[in-house]
């Protein structure tokens, strides 16, 4: 029986592709692979707040790189993916989904422009992306994609539906406002990912979180009681912290769970469980 091994809790040596690393989730996983030896890059469409997220990851010895991109824009996900491919030589060992966008509203009030805008952020962006990076996760000989998903494409929430039809859920923040992140497509995903590309040594999962606290306040939120509902119903009666969903998403890339690929795993509080 083999021993324990260290390096098959490390990312030392590996490269990582985090969308939305500058705030709230992304910014935790970017912190967790980076403090794990990875070598990450990280995108974001405001170019102010990348550099100085970029500086203060310096400061802490991370090795990061950053770069603008619109991930609803076709061309600049094409242009990420050559400048990765470029920066880490043609081979990536890690692609983490996780940005996304959402609008709350009842079905009938969505418009076709909210649906729209929640499809090609929350769905097309992470597949097309994905499509894009194989060639450089299949030449790494060793690599992972994590979706960030969302209970929302679990379980039926309020007003959600066009939200769990594309992706993840709700990050929360301090004054009960929510903003949701993706789900139910990128879920399926993930799940034929893991099947189809297994044989390329690319593992492919999903991370579905519950309510998230960001840290934004915000004066007023029309949906704060449906909130303080649903949050009654969890046992762990309070909101997530972005670095409780980042340790799982850190740990699905690690090669300590070389033979974890196709599943959707719930950082949620035990709210998908509770039928008390």
């Amino acid at each position: 029986m083999a021993g324990f091994d260290s390096q098959r809790w490390s990312l030392k040596g590996m490269t990582a592709l985090v969308t939305g690393g500058t705030k709230g989730i992304g910014y935790a996983i970017v912190e967790e692979l980076a403090g794990l030896g990875a070598t990450v890059h990280t995108c974001a469409r405001n170019q102010a707040q990348i550099l100085e997220r970029l500086q203060e990851w310096e400061s802490k010895g991370f090795k990061v790189t950053g770069s603008v991109c619109d991930l609803t824009s076709k061309a600049q996900r094409e242009n990420l993916i050559k400048t990765v491919s470029s920066i880490f030589e043609g081979k990536l060992n890690i692609l983490v989904n996780s940005a996304a966008t959402c609008t709350l509203r009842g079905t009938t009030d969505y418009t076709l422009e909210d649906f729209s805008s929640m499809m090609k952020t929350n769905v097309e962006s992470p597949y097309h992306l994905s499509q894009l990076a194989h060639p450089l996760l299949k030449a790494s000989g060793n690599a992972s994609i994590v979706f960030v998903a969302s209970i929302a494409g679990v379980v039926a929430l309020p007003k959600l539906s066009a939200y769990a039809a594309t992706k993840m859920l709700l990050i929360a923040t301090s004054k009960h406002h929510y903003h949701c992140y993706l789900i139910g497509a990128v879920i399926q995903i993930s799940k034929n990912l893991a099947c189809e590309w297994a044989k390329d040594n690319i593992r492919t999962n999903a991370v579905a979180p519950w309510a998230v606290n960001t840290g934004v306040k915000v004066e007023s939120d029309g949906h704060s009681d449906d909130f303080r509902r649903l949050i009654g119903r969890t046992p762990i009666q309070r909101l997530a912290q972005p670095n409780e969903i980042s340790s799982l998403i850190t740990f699905l890339c690690l090669p300590a769970a070389s033979y974890i690929n196709g599943q959707v795993i719930s950082v949620d509080g035990g709210f998908t469980v509770s039928g008390f």
